[in-house]
């Protein structure tokens, strides 16, 4: 079995939590300090999300009761102002409890120790989303690469480069499993979401990032049209259409009108027969909203001839 390093965090350990600032000084560790919630600014591209969930309801409730247990962990910044580091979801909940401070550790570090630190304490949470942890092992990553020599906080084993291999070790991930979560940070926000909520298995979502932009916005239509996402097999064929430079719209509804398990049943009409039908003016986008208009249009045509028939 795979031993796994332990990582030092910097985190606020148990017996530190009740240590006067005595105590503290002489154990040479931070002093708590309560900070003006109205002070501190948010981390800069934060990638993890701040719910307003049952979750948060029990910490507020937690918080009035007993307040901060543990302290966030703030930077102080050059204006005078804090830039809070660990510790989001307390600070949102002590804002939600009614409070005007948070305690809070202040420590000097560059923006690349701060990153370090943000990711690593975040990644102890026991549900992350697939979007939290692309963007964060991305940033993660591009501060380790511009730390140079450096494995975490302290000076650590000298090493000429870092690769995903590394962060992979340090995130209990295949270095392989590290550079597909990355990739997610190529989709637009859109698809991401859909990633997010489970409605795109992460496998299909990696080869869909393969995608252009305006591509993934005309697949996000054909989504929409045809309440269904592609399985893994069709996000292949989307790729490889989408690097010959083949992939348009109608390739795209060619294959998203294929069967499979996740699509309901639905009525398949092929974009190239009804263009015909419809005027040039009408954007691809519009094509769906326009037949809905048309059918009720002749769904009305029909129920006054139906009416005259029945007046004779």
């Amino acid at each position: 079995m795979k031993s796994v390093q332990k990582i030092d965090l910097g985190l606020t350990g148990y017996d530190e939590l009740f240590m006067n600032d005595a105590e503290r000084k002489e154990n040479k560790l931070p002093r708590i300090y309560d900070i003006p919630l109205s002070e501190i600014d948010d981390f800069p591209d934060h990638p993890f999300k701040v719910k307003l969930d049952e979750d948060m309801d029990q910490l507020v409730q937690s918080i009035k009761e007993r307040g901060i247990i543990t302290p966030v962990t703030l930077r102080p910044k050059e204006d005078g102002r804090y830039e809070i580091v660990s510790g989001h979801r307390r600070r949102k909940a002590c804002e939600l409890a009614g409070f005007d401070t948070v305690k809070a550790e202040v420590r000097e570090m560059t923006r690349d120790e701060a990153i370090i630190l943000m990711v690593e304490s975040n990644l102890q949470r026991s549900v992350i989303l697939p979007s939290e942890k692309a963007f964060s092992y991305k940033m993660r990553l591009e501060a380790m690469n511009r730390q140079g020599q450096r494995t975490d906080l302290t000076s650590g084993p000298v090493v000429p480069k870092f690769s995903r291999d590394v962060l992979g070790d340090k995130a209990e991930e295949s270095g392989r499993q590290v550079s597909r979560y990355i990739r997610l940070t190529e989709l637009i926000p859109e698809l991401l979401d859909l990633v997010d909520e489970g409605r795109i298995a992460f496998r299909p979502a990696v080869e869909l990032s393969y995608l252009q932009k305006e591509e993934q916005s005309a697949l996000l239509e054909q989504i929409a049209y045809a309440d269904a996402t592609p399985s893994l097999a069709q996000a292949i064929k989307l790729k490889r259409f989408s690097q010959d430079g083949k992939l348009n719209n109608e390739v795209i509804e060619s294959i998203m009108s294929e069967e499979k398990p996740n699509q309901r049943e639905k009525i398949n009409i092929k974009y190239a027969e009804a263009r015909r039908f419809i005027p040039a003016s009408v954007p691809y986008e519009k094509t769906g909203e326009y037949i809905l208009k048309a059918l009720e249009y002749y769904h009305r045509y029909q129920e006054r001839q139906k009416s005259r028939n029945d007046a004779r």
